[in-house]
């Protein structure tokens, strides 16, 4: 019998041993009544509770454990499935290009760490089911990170690298009757790793589940089910399977529609199997209809006793390249996607059923209809689900050689430190992935491309992995983005694929060459605050025919990690929160959806409008629908309308004969006569699912559209008397219900401006309201050194003064006509001026206009200046009793928006607490923006607090200043909450999202400081 040899493990080419041949996912009953329960009596599930032993390296781990003389029963537990290190062994660890161990050892492709490699020793006593016994057994691991070792009482029986899909052995050989001694060792980094180099957390252990099945007399050893159409004839199929069973019996095959059964076939069993049937008009699987017919094997023994049963999902759809375009069911297709990681907050990679599930209610609840698993195969129920609920899956094989190529790029190291390239010890191991990575998914109809993997250079191996693809399957294409950066071998990829090219770059590619369709398997980097101007994208692909595809946003949901701060509350940790390093700290949040409980961000907003597959343009006489949905007619939908005057509905209905077929357009008269009262209405257009499915309710929105359509403006209002007190040093006006104070004198910086506004005598500001032209920097903002350009406006905003600024007095002391003040017929105008303190020097003026009723008109002012940079905001700051937690406004919501991030909003009322203003990004930073703000009430819970008012403000209400959470680098160091800060702006700059570490904001979406900037607000107690 062969012994274990740990050196094997340093060697690229030992990568499995006695690891049975790969196979489709099969579910194994012993009957329909069984599958129909979910329970098999063919399966033994060995997740729970095993024995463990740790260790930092195999030097320093137990010696012999697997003999069945070495009693482990005293050892610590551990669950399985699960990483060690969200069990309290070693630590996670994010890295994104890096490897792990980079600084710590000098290593070379292939070595791998003595001095600290975590190894896990795992034991498991079981028996066999007394129903099980008298059977060939064998043991699945569906998932073990990165390499292990296998012992059946004190036996060797083999060894797995593969880190991402089953390892399979036959434990008949080494069984005894009773207690039986499992034993395995894992090892956290071996040869393999060298291409397991994702950007991810890296973990160790068996993470997937572990199960033992006993192999029936007749038994369906792998299954491939293809759908073939013959020219562009989509009203007949054929279905073609194969096979491999072993044993002494028959296998029936049935295909079932529903209840309805097609055709009924009976092949006995042997080595290889296979027949065609012909299908008249299949309903056709597409992610807007995932029609599934299901596949049934039942296998008989000679006896006529069914022994097993198996049960497959047929998705009936043809995808193909033609005319340098990708088409599914001869439509071209637009791919709508987001990258996902396996991850969870609580459990690392090993997902539960649940999060799976949310995920894609998620993903089909905002319009994504396309998955690329980043970067290895996923868990199998993800494949099931995307069948199932309709999603089209880009399935990437587990590759990722990043550190070994961008090495090379900096000139640390020569090709030769590059893998796999060329060089023939990685080759095997590489098409041995491939060929599990087929294997386990090859049935699922929702694949529809296979990716050879991420982000690990080029040359002649990644090549021959693709054409492995093609010869496993020739109904998928092959992508592969690498050929990008190494274009020695073209034909890896079926599609010209990139990471975060602009859109001019993929307009020029198109223009110039557009001899492969173009995807962005990478695009609109979701990190912190970000995803602006994401639907210049999403615009591309819409145009007709357009050579580009659509595109994955990268990615779904923050890695992050349930941890404990020093207070003993739970918060998000992100990369280096662990004591790690190397790490690459807050680049681990990347997603659209949050982790923890998996919730949208705000970033959803946009993606779901972006992705809709109704567009919906409204004018004032009528509106147009553009149905891009490729097989679904609107009709499929409930149409509804509401008039709003001012936020408020006025009238809404239900349309009908609103019917436009898949890729069409057509236009329809305007829903409502609009009344005459006073108000600005606008119109929006719903269309609601008419059916309860899968992932929503009947009456969820898919896709809108609105638009104002008309304003009428309302009289006048009567002037009210006010009263003007001349101070020495103080300027007061008094109406009915307020008065106000200004800081008259020049050099009193600390009192400078509006230094009281007292309503119903409630003085409702803490602070002198200042001009302001900072934010928060956002991930994006600091991969672009924002900070650094425009530095300047966050010092402007702290530190602006009054000191010498206006006319000089003719007085014995230093004095300056700063403010200005003015009585008029029907206010008091105050101005003061503001030394911005710049290099070149700036001001700003800042303008006050007090009516009798308690409102003043602000407005601010600022003439350019050449040489200084773009300012990312022009708006007025207040700082309220933190009392006034509460904010209702009517603008863009219900998420936060900005100037290249308000697809998807909404113009309407909306209302909720300050604190939940405040997004919920790993590392805090500006968030809570609202767009096109017509007013926004700041309320304490007795509804008492002030009005802001304007044309399309900016607006922000927080418990933070720009400043405080500039400061913090998790949500727990902000300090405790003193203030509510209010922001009114005329503009801020873009959040962008092109990339996250240098693409600048789009040009249309910065500030222009090159002209006179001005805008104007009002504010009144209430």
């Amino acid at each position: 019998m062969s012994q274990f040899d740990y050196n094997k493990v340093k060697d690229p080419q030992f990568f499995k041993e006695n690891v049975l041949p790969a196979h489709a996912a099969l579910h194994l009953y012993k009957s329909e009544k069984e599958a129909a329960r979910g329970q098999s009596s063919l399966i033994q599930s060995l997740d729970g509770i095993w024995k463990f032993s740790y260790a930092v390296n195999i030097n320093s781990a137990v010696k012999e454990f697997e003999k069945e003389s070495y009693d482990c029963r005293p050892w610590e537990d551990i669950r399985v499935p699960a990483h060690i290190q969200m069990e309290g062994y070693d630590i996670p660890q994010y890295a994104n290009t890096q490897y792990p161990w980079d600084g710590r050892e000098a290593l070379w492709p292939g070595e791998i760490p003595e001095r600290f490699n975590p190894v896990a020793s795992y034991v498991k006593y079981f028996e066999v089911p007394e129903n099980m016994q008298g059977q060939e057994i064998r043991i699945v691991f569906e998932g073990v990170e990165s390499g292990m070792v296998l012992w059946l009482n004190g036996v060797y029986v083999g060894y797995s690298e593969d880190s991402f899909t089953p390892s399979e052995f036959d434990l008949t050989p080494y069984l005894k009757d009773g207690e039986n001694k499992l034993a395995v060792q894992v090892f956290k980094w071996t040869s393999s790793s060298w291409c397991e180099d994702q950007d991810f957390y890296r973990f160790s252990g068996i993470y997937r589940s572990v199960y033992l099945y006993a192999v029936p007399r007749v038994h369906v050893e792998d299954l491939t089910v293809k759908t073939l159409f013959k020219g562009e004839d989509f009203e007949q199929a054929k279905l073609s399977v194969c096979g491999r069973a072993k044993g002494d019996g028959v296998c029936r095959f049935r295909l079932k529609d529903g209840e309805t059964i097609l055709f009924s076939k009976e092949i006995p069993a042997g080595a290889e199997m296979g027949f065609e049937e012909i299908i008249q008009k299949p309903k056709l699987w597409s992610a807007e209809e995932p029609y599934l017919y299901q596949l049934e094997v039942t296998c008989v023994n000679g006896a006529g006793n069914a022994v097993e049963y198996v049960s497959q999902y047929v998705g009936f759809r043809k995808f193909e390249l033609k005319d340098r375009r990708m088409l599914l069911n001869g439509k071209r297709i637009v791919f709508k996607g987001t990258n996902r990681h396996d991850f969870s907050s609580i459990s690392g990679r090993h997902i539960s059923y649940e999060e799976l599930v949310k995920d894609v209610v998620t993903m089909k609840r905002n319009n994504i209809n396309a998955i690329r698993t980043s970067h290895y195969p996923d868990d199998e129920r993800l494949y099931e689900l995307c069948d199932l609920y309709g999603l089209y899956l880009i399935a990437e094989n587990n590759m990722e050689s990043h550190g070994s190529w961008t090495a090379y790029l900096k000139g640390k190291k020569d090709m030769s430190f590059v893998v796999p390239d060329d060089k023939e010890e990685w080759r095997e191991m590489m098409f041995d992935r491939i060929h599990s990575c087929y294997q386990r998914d090859k049935n699922h109809p929702a694949v529809l491309i296979w990716s050879v993997g991420n982000e690990s250079y080029g040359g002649k191996t990644i090549y021959e992995m693709s054409e492995l693809f093609r010869k496993l399957d020739d109904t998928r294409l092959v992508h592969y983005e690498g050929v990008f950066n190494d274009r020695r071998y073209n034909a890896s990829s079926d599609m010209e694929s990139r990471m975060y090219a602009k859109v001019a770059d993929i307009e020029e590619y198109l223009e110039r060459d557009g001899g492969k369709p173009f995807i962005c398997c990478e695009y609109t980097h979701a990190m912190g605050n970000s995803c602006g101007a994401m639907h210049k994208y999403t615009e591309l692909a819409d145009q007709e025919n357009s050579g580009y595809q659509g595109g994955f946003i990268w990615d779904y949901i923050d890695q992050s990690i349930y941890k404990k701060d020093h207070y003993g509350k739970w918060f998000q940790a992100y990369g280096g929160d662990f004591g790690e390093r190397p790490t690459d700290y807050n680049f681990s949040g990347n997603g659209i959806a949050y982790g923890g409980e998996r919730e949208a961000s705000p970033k959803m907003q946009a993606v779901k409008y972006n992705y809709q597959n109704i567009s919906v343009t409204i004018g004032k006489d009528s509106f147009e629908v553009w149905n891009k949905n490729l097989f679904v007619s609107t009709e499929n939908f409930h149409c509804v309308a509401e008039l709003l005057r001012d936020g408020v509905s006025v009238e809404k209905k239900e349309l009908t004969g609103i019917s436009v077929a898949p890729e069409s357009r057509c236009v329809y008269p305007a829903p409502f006569v609009l009344p005459q009262e006073p108000g600005e209405y606008a119109v929006t257009i719903s269309f609601l699912l008419k059916k309860d499915t899968l992932w929503a309710s009947a009456g969820h929105e898919t896709a809108f559209g609105q638009a104002v359509v008309d304003r009428v403006e309302s009289p006048m209002q009567k002037k009210k008397p006010f009263t003007v007190v001349w101070g020495d040093d103080n300027v007061g006006v008094r109406g009915e219900s307020f008065d106000v104070l200004f800081a008259e004198p020049a050099g009193a910086s600390s009192a400078f401006g509006l230094v009281s506004y007292r309503y119903a005598g409630k003085e409702l500001i803490e602070a002198v309201p200042r001009p302001n032209f900072w934010r928060a920097p956002t991930d994006n903002d600091e991969g672009n050194n924002m900070a650094g350009r425009q530095g300047q406006w966050k010092l402007a905003s702290l530190y602006a003064t009054g000191r010498g600024m206006g006319r000089k007095l003719d007085a014995p002391g230093e004095a300056y006509e700063n403010p200005v003040v003015k009585e008029e017929d029907d206010h008091v105008s105050v101005t003061y001026i503001y030394d911005l303190q710049t290099t070149p020097a700036a001001s700003c003026q800042l303008n006050y206009k007090v009516y009798g009723d308690g409102s003043i008109q602000t407005t601010l002012t600022y003439d350019p200046v050449e040489g200084l940079s773009d300012m990312p905001e022009f708006g007025v700051l207040f700082k309220l009793n933190a009392d006034y937690d509460r904010l209702e406004w009517y603008g863009n919501g219900p998420e936060e928006t900005y100037a290249d991030r308000d697809q998807g909003a909404k113009l309407g009322i909306y209302r909720n607490l300050v604190a939940d203003n405040m997004a919920a990004y790993l590392v805090p930073q500006e968030c809570g923006n609202k767009t096109k703000v017509r007013w926004a009430k700041v309320m304490d819970r007795r509804g008492r607090g002030m009005l802001f008012s304007g044309e399309n403000l900016n607006f922000s209400a927080l418990p933070y200043t720009p400043h405080e959470i500039e400061n913090a680098r998790h949500p727990y160091e902000l300090p405790p909450v003193h203030y509510t800060v209010v922001r009114v702006a005329g503009g801020q700059m873009g959040v962008g999202g092109d990339d996250s570490w240098g693409a600048p904001v789009h040009p249309e979406y910065h500030l222009d400081v090159n002209q006179k900037m001005e805008f104007s607000f009002t504010f009144r107690g209430i």
